[in-house]
């Protein structure tokens, strides 16, 4: 049987290394003292990578695969709540930027530019915008590109450096990279703010079973709570975690319905 793979890629910063992987040692040295191989190293690959690995047992996705590609593929394990401008609880938002300089200027007012999104499965980057947009794009592009650039941090710093007018940016990561990125961050400026959907969610491939779920979530509370850890959840913006009912979700779906229903399907 294939070895049991962690992943906490979504945000794992090269300045958050550590605290990802102080994080995932405590979690895991949890498992394997009560009985279960869970991996000592996190899995560095693309998060996307693992996302869909029977052997997952522990990892966190966007919420727009989590309701699209992944339903029944993973379980839902918690929902991180995170200290950061933006966050409410375990839900969360998309700051749209543009480049410093262009405070006060409206969201209509961009018709025509060139936005950026790291991708187009992206709940924060895609499809929160989207809905942003799909009132003043009555059913025509809006842009006169739409760059995906792979990642929020690439998507910040095409608009910081020039290379696209507009992105929307998980408030998550712009907390993160204000104070690990701030050369980029003091480039660009907030203009608009989405709705809130639930955050990115912690999971479990569905195929390892609830009792599996079930003893990685004390794990996970543990560490949560682990005074030695403050640190380590100090830099990573965590202080908490929620148990959500998974159709919490389908708001992430319901806010694609609304921008289809306007006639705006696509960003763009």
């Amino acid at each position: 049987m294939d070895a049991l793979v962690a992943s906490l890629g979504m945000y794992d910063f090269p300045f958050l290394a550590e605290a990802n992987r102080r994080l995932w040692a405590a979690i895991g040295g949890s498992l394997r003292a009560a009985g279960i191989d869970a991996p000592v190293a996190l899995d560095r690959s693309e998060p996307c990578e693992v996302w869909a690995n029977p052997r997952l047992v522990f990892g966190q996705t966007c919420g727009y695969p989590f309701v699209t590609a992944l339903r029944d593929r993973v379980s839902l394990l918690a929902t991180p709540i995170y200290s950061f401008e933006g966050c409410e609880g375990p839900n969360h938002c998309s700051f749209v930027i543009a480049r410093a300089g262009s405070r006060g200027r409206s969201l209509a007012g961009f018709q025509g530019a060139r936005a950026a999104l790291n991708a187009r499965d992206s709940n924060t980057g895609m499809n929160l915008f989207r809905a942003l947009i799909a009132p003043l794009a009555r059913g025509r592009p809006m842009f006169s590109q739409a760059l995906v650039t792979g990642s929020h941090a690439a998507s910040l710093e095409a608009v910081a450096e020039g290379v696209a007018d507009i992105a929307a940016i998980d408030c998550v990561t712009y907390g993160l990279l204000r104070r690990g990125r701030p050369d980029l961050a003091e480039k660009v400026v907030v203009i608009a703010r989405s709705q809130a959907s639930p955050g990115l969610p912690f999971v479990i491939s569905a195929a390892l079973g609830e009792p599996l779920a079930a003893a990685v979530r004390v794990a996970l509370y543990a560490a949560l709570n682990d005074p030695g850890l403050a640190e380590a959840r100090e830099a990573l913006g965590l202080k908490g975690a929620a148990i959500l009912d998974e159709t919490a979700y389908r708001k992430i779906a319901e806010i694609e319905r609304g921008a289809v229903a306007l006639g705006y399907p696509e960003l763009a």
